[in-house]
């Protein structure tokens, strides 16, 4: 079968396609045929040895597929034909950039007829992660901003904060085609952080206070200006694994504001006994149209790098994809 290994750090190029044997189930495994697999901003970081793990190499990337059974090992239920999302990342796993991939059954999730392969990876890393970040923040009567707002993350956290009941929801981005996607699913005010003066137009928006919550899954530079854009006593909540610059005096300007620092990291979250119900909950809004997902781009096994490609110029938004 094809798939695609990662055997040196570096740009797009370190991509490479090929040819392994495919996968049996093992106990208590099944054997999926992928049909969709996501691509995620955290494997370029990983791409390129910029991630706050660095893995071992060569490696297969690809941490969430959807697709159908094919295949069954000894002790499990489902059989051939059966339609499934499997979030690898939370079985520890990775591949998911393949033809195939086998994994232990307890993590792959029956689909509604109604989603698509494409949608429910759309809501695995991603859809996961803003549901639990809008479980842990209590947004319902704030105000509160996204970065990277069309983003696979931004534009589901977008839809769920709204559900959620939060007052004025913030969408942050890079673009106004950006801006414009994010405000057609629920965003409210639109701030656009390629001019440097962005956390003043934030507070400017909001009476001058800044906003109660940020989400914020890029860090790096963008970090001070959430800073700057948080009001006191609000809650910067940060899932940008290993991109956190902030120095001793940011923090001491947050505790003199009595503002919080709440830390997102997907994978302790998932487990078996809740994954099915935490995706099953996303699946379900999809499947009755309550939760819209945006895919921004499909691309065959061997066009892997120009997918990689769009999302190291910041030209992807919504989901991208791997599909066969």
């Amino acid at each position: 079968m094809k798939a695609v290994q990662l055997s040196r750090f570096g740009g797009p190029d370190a991509l490479d396609i090929i040819e392994i044997g495919k996968p049996s189930p093992g106990k208590g495994e099944v054997l999926i045929r992928v049909h969709a697999a996501g691509i995620n901003y955290f494997e370029a970081l990983m791409r390129r040895n910029r991630y706050a793990v660095t893995p071992d190499l060569p490696m297969m990337p690809g941490v969430e597929v959807a697709g159908m059974v094919e295949d069954a090992g000894e002790g499990v239920s489902a059989a051939a034909g059966d339609r499934v999302a499997a979030p690898l990342f939370a079985a520890g796993r990775a591949a998911g950039y393949a033809e195939y991939v086998a994994v232990d059954a307890r993590y792959a999730v029956p689909l509604p007829d109604a989603v698509s392969f494409e949608q429910a990876c759309a809501l695995m890393v991603q859809g996961l992660t803003a549901l639990h970040a809008v479980r842990r923040s209590q947004p319902r009567g704030r105000t509160a901003l996204v970065t990277a707002a069309a983003g696979g993350v931004g534009l589901l956290l977008v839809q769920l904060l709204k559900r959620a009941g939060a007052r004025v929801v913030v969408a942050a981005a890079g673009s106004d085609a950006k801006l414009q996607l994010a405000q057609s699913l629920g965003a409210d005010i639109l701030v656009n952080y390629m001019d440097t003066a962005w956390p003043a137009a934030v507070r400017a928006a909001t009476d001058g206070t800044g906003v109660d919550i940020i989400y914020d899954f890029v860090g790096g530079p963008f970090t001070k200006g959430c800073l700057d854009a948080l009001a006191p006593e609000g809650t910067l909540v940060f899932g940008a694994l290993g991109r956190l610059e902030a120095d001793r005096t940011h923090l001491d300007e947050m505790v003199n504001r009595n503002q919080s620092l709440l830390g997102l990291s997907l994978v302790p979250l998932v487990t078996p006994d809740n994954l099915k119900a935490d995706l099953g909950e996303l699946l379900t809004l999809a499947s009755t149209g309550k939760l819209k997902t945006v895919i921004g781009g499909r691309f065959p096994l061997d066009r892997v790098r120009e997918a990689h490609d769009q999302i190291d110029r910041r030209q992807a938004t919504g989901k991208l994809l791997l599909i066969a």
